[in-house]
């Protein structure tokens, strides 16, 4: 068995875990939790029950033992795909990761591919797509490749298309880049993690160094924490004179990132600019605005449009 499984393997466990759902869902977390720690007497090695038992005695307001559930969480699935780093770091009882396991972000997003537009554009009005091509469209150019980083279910692609000649798209979820082949408007589409050096990230597997003359990141770096990696790519990727146009939640005066209770980083105007001024890219226009809405309130975020030197 995969500590990653949802079923633990034991029936009468996964049948007290669904009971235990039921009542959480109902806003009873504490008796959802009762029932979950009995789950997990039957199935002890389970990590899915154990990061399911900690989010309920978070939601009970019992952070400690919920901290000693994501610990053990993490200590059965050393690759941390449920992100109980992440909620150990919010908790207080860990560092904040420079960046999310990868294997987290991609079990995420496979997750969520099936109900992610909906979810997204719907719901949380995100309108992030059509605020990259304003910018794109500004500048007033037709680029001949264009790389989008992060694509997902391909939002930007049917965007952006009028103003690219050929369109490339990477995701680290396969289920996400099975939904962008869907819409029939990217030339080519693979798997890449843009938490890796460029040589190791995928980008260049099948295609040339310095190839785009347009780089696309609609929404995607704040899943990454430290973004050292990502204009390191961007940098191998990007043609002289290219530009780069992407969107970081906005974290404010600070010269850093942080982890917001989301469990997205958020990166202040000072810390991109920083990096971009390193990697040679000069910013041609940063634009405040909200991008979608959490739990109801609206997200800020700075969209940026820079371009590499020549």
């Amino acid at each position: 068995m995969q500590p990653s499984q949802l079923s633990s393997g034991d029936v009468i466990a996964d049948r007290r875990a669904d009971y235990a759902k039921m009542l959480d869902e109902g806003g009873e977390a504490e008796a959802a939790a009762e029932l979950m720690e009995q789950a997990l007497e039957l199935a002890p090695t389970w990590a899915a029950g154990w990061y399911r038992l900690a989010t309920y005695r978070e939601k009970a307001g019992r952070a400690d033992t919920a901290v000693e559930a994501y610990r053990r969480t993490l200590e059965l699935d050393p690759d941390d795909i449920f992100g109980a780093g992440l909620k150990l770091a919010l908790l207080g009882d860990a560092e904040m990761p420079a960046q999310p396991s990868s294997r987290y972000v991609e079990r995420l997003f496979d997750d969520y591919a099936d109900r992610f537009e909906t979810s997204l554009v719907e719901k949380l009005d995100y309108s992030v797509p059509q605020k990259i091509v304003a910018l794109v469209a500004s500048t007033g150019r037709h680029y001949q490749r264009a790389v989008d980083l992060g694509c997902g279910t391909g939002l930007l692609g049917p965007e952006i298309r009028a103003h690219v000649t050929e369109l490339e798209g990477f995701d680290l979820s396969q289920n996400m880049l099975a939904k962008a082949a869907e819409k029939r408007v990217y030339d080519h589409l693979a798997q890449a993690d843009l938490s890796l050096a460029p040589e190791a990230s995928g980008l260049f597997t099948d295609g040339p160094r310095h190839r785009a003359d347009l780089v696309t990141a609609a929404d995607v770096l704040m899943y990454l924490g430290n973004l050292e990696s990502v204009f390191a790519i961007v940098d191998t990727l990007a043609a002289p004179g290219a530009d780069f146009v992407f969107s970081v939640e906005d974290g404010g005066d600070g010269a850093g990132f942080y982890l917001a209770p989301s469990l997205r980083y958020a990166h202040s105007e000072i810390y991109v600019k920083g990096l971009a001024a390193a990697h040679g890219l000069e910013i041609r226009n940063s634009v405040k605005t909200t991008i979608r809405k959490d739990g109801g309130k609206p997200v800020s975020g700075i969209l940026f449009l820079t371009r590499k030197t020549i």
